[in-house]
């Protein structure tokens, strides 16, 4: 994506379901799950830089001894960071003790990290500050060890206001209003309710405080728990946590929104942000990676028992679409054909843009993630040339020389690799007062490839906020001299923010949102924004299922085409000579090409749950008065 946008976040879950021996016997390595966890993470890197940790709990310790380890990193490298942090403590404790090398009981009591279950979180902020102090996975401590509650997730709720209100209706005193904590506590004081209720029934059946401990943490009912905690939950969530006696769980969205997937044989149960990072570290195929469904949870008990359990009903599945079009590692085999198809669907428009004109046109791509939507454009152009070409033997097939049969087949479709991107450059790496000068040397130009009749077409993932296409592709683009440059967006527009954990809150912010606006202003249309306005604020005390998208009103006088050509005015610099064309996938084609995520809010408006509504209306009125805050 040439307009680089926080987003998501990754989350890793694994439990050992045998004892550290065997992974020291079979693997050669009582380390196994730290390995493990720092490649579980290591692959699910491009969800968060912002900050990453790592939490694990020690089964069956003995009182006095420390069973919960964490450890959290904001630093500019935080995945390597925690995992040089752990290796030079172990490294540390067996140079100082050699007993403990070969000792498994000893490494475990005195060494951290050497556990049985363990909880990694990537982070991209969203909501709150990338301190520290926001860097999953969280910890509610107790000394009762099934009151220890350690929470990470991928999310992000529209309610958090609402919620932390709901907390201090109980009686509570959070300590930030964080969606994170909000969540922790939330399932803490359920979590607290139960242990408190199995605990006045253990005292009934005659069980001592000890032994009630033990029975508590083998009928903990961890479904009922998440049930009571998410149910004025409204967002997208792929919610995990570990329990300090040794339950986990990963709990998914209603609408599955946030995506989990999860693997178990008689080692281990893994659950993972991204198919093919369980596929990798694991090596087990494909089908063997199980999608978690919308509303279940995956839960984990201390006895190695695995199941799934719906804990909310689940609505229409609205999977993000972004997880296809560029989050997700495109290395999945289903994503791959995704991308391709994203590519191939496209193409029509393209042709139409550059007038048919195959033999005078470059096709390229923007590094890295819009590779593969680029060669599945290249196999439709490579379709349309055959076909081409079939039709011209046919024409000419009385008069068929094989020189001019030779002339016929040796059209080629000609693609380069224009555009370089300098690796070290980051465009949201700095403020926005000096993002301007940043992004104009983020891509490098190949000279000599292109003519002065050639049209360029380059393909993008999508096109958010335009910044980096007018402040340095097209400029760069244009001093190779082309004819004409089309830039190709293999997502529809996005014309309204996001509020389920991609950083697209202001609507202000979207290049789509500004070119409906110039064309309410030279239609004289512009009242149509105040009405909009005036309809927004009406619904400001309305519940969230009654709130009403009047968002869509900005953009219904005009076409699809029309505010592609206002875009392409918009982020043509002074003084480039090319033509500029903006092409975008259409919303029909985007779910045909990911039929099994349709969740399509940023570009339709169609939000999947009632707060959509209301985030949106928020995000206009705040634009209208001029107020510069995220909508949720």
């Amino acid at each position: 994506m040439s307009d680089a946008i926080k987003h998501e976040c990754g989350i890793a879950l694994l439990r050992l379901l045998k004892p550290l021996e065997y992974y020291k016997e079979k693997y050669g390595s009582s380390f196994y799950g730290v390995q493990k966890m720092y490649l579980l993470m290591e692959k699910q890197h491009n969800r968060g830089q912002d900050g990453a940790g790592l939490a694990s709990i020690k089964m069956d310790i003995e009182p006095g001894q420390r069973y919960i380890s964490r450890i959290r990193s904001n630093h500019a490298q935080p995945i390597q960071d925690i995992f040089s942090q752990i290796n030079g403590r172990i490294s540390n404790e067996l140079a100082e003790h050699p007993e403990y090398l070969n000792d498994i009981d000893l490494q475990k009591k005195n060494i951290p990290y050497i556990a049985e279950l363990f909880l990694g979180h990537v982070r991209y902020g969203t909501f709150g500050k990338n301190s520290i102090e926001s860097v999953h996975p969280f910890l509610r401590q107790n000394n009762w060890m099934h009151r220890n509650l350690i929470v990470a997730g991928n999310f992000n709720l529209t309610n958090v206001k609402e919620l932390f209100q709901s907390l201090v209706d109980l009686g509570q005193h959070p300590k930030e209003l964080a969606d994170t904590v909000t969540v922790m506590e939330k399932i803490g004081h359920f979590l607290d309710d139960e242990v408190t209720d199995l605990y006045q029934k253990c005292k009934n059946e005659g069980y001592s405080k000890k032994e009630a401990s033990v029975v508590i943490a083998e009928r903990l009912n961890i479904p009922k728990i998440l049930e009571r905690a998410s149910r004025n939950w409204d967002g997208g969530y792929a919610m995990a946590g570990l329990i300090g006696h040794g339950d986990s769980f990963v709990l998914r969205d209603p609408a599955g929104i946030r995506p989990a997937y999860y693997y178990k044989d008689d080692e281990i149960a893994v659950v993972a942000s991204e198919r093919p990072v369980i596929q990798t570290v694991f090596n087990v195929p494909f089908e063997e990676v199980k999608e978690l469904e919308p509303g279940n949870a995956i839960i984990i008990k201390k006895n190695g028992n695995v199941f799934i359990e719906e804990v909310r009903k689940p609505l229409i599945k609205k999977a993000c679409s972004f997880e296809r079009i560029y989050f997700s590692r495109g290395s999945d085999a289903e994503i791959y054909k995704e991308r391709k198809e994203l590519g191939k669907l496209v193409f029509p428009s393209i042709l139409k843009a550059i007038d048919y004109d195959t033999d005078n046109s470059v096709f390229s791509f923007i590094p890295n993630t819009a590779e593969t939507s680029f060669y599945g454009m290249v196999e439709a152009a490579n379709d349309f040339l055959n076909q081409r070409k079939i039709k011209s033997i046919l024409e000419n097939k009385d008069q068929l020389s094989e020189e001019k049969l030779q002339d016929i087949l040796s059209v080629k479709l000609r693609t380069e690799k224009v555009a370089i991107k300098d690796a070290k450059l980051r465009t949201f790496i700095t403020e926005d007062s000096s993002r301007d000068d940043l992004v104009a040397h983020v891509y490098d130009v190949t000279y000599g490839v292109v003519k002065p009749k050639d049209n360029l077409v380059i393909i993008d993932d999508s096109i958010v906020r335009g910044t980096t296409l007018k402040q340095s592709i097209i400029k760069m683009m244009d001093r190779l001299q082309p004819k004409r440059i089309v830039v190709v967006s293999s997502a529809p527009q996005i014309r309204y923010p996001d509020c389920y954990g991609i950083d697209m809150a202001k609507l202000e912010g979207l290049v789509a949102f500004k070119a409906a606006l110039e064309l309410l202003k030279e239609r004289n249309l512009y009242h149509i924004v105040d009405e909009v306005y005036k309809k927004s604020k009406s619904q400001e005390l309305f519940k969230d299922d009654e709130v009403v998208n009047y968002v869509k009103e900005i953009y219904a006088p005009f076409t699809d085409e029309e505010i592609s050509d206002k875009i392409a005015a918009m982020l043509t610099p002074e003084g480039v000579r090319a033509e500029i064309k903006i092409i975008y996938q259409t919303v029909a084609d985007l779910h045909k090409a990911c039929p099994k995520n349709l969740g399509d809010w940023y570009f339709t408006g169609d939000y999947p749950t009632a707060g959509g509504n209301r985030v949106v209306n928020r995000a206009f009125m705040n634009f209208y008065e001029g107020k510069d805050a995220r909508a949720y």
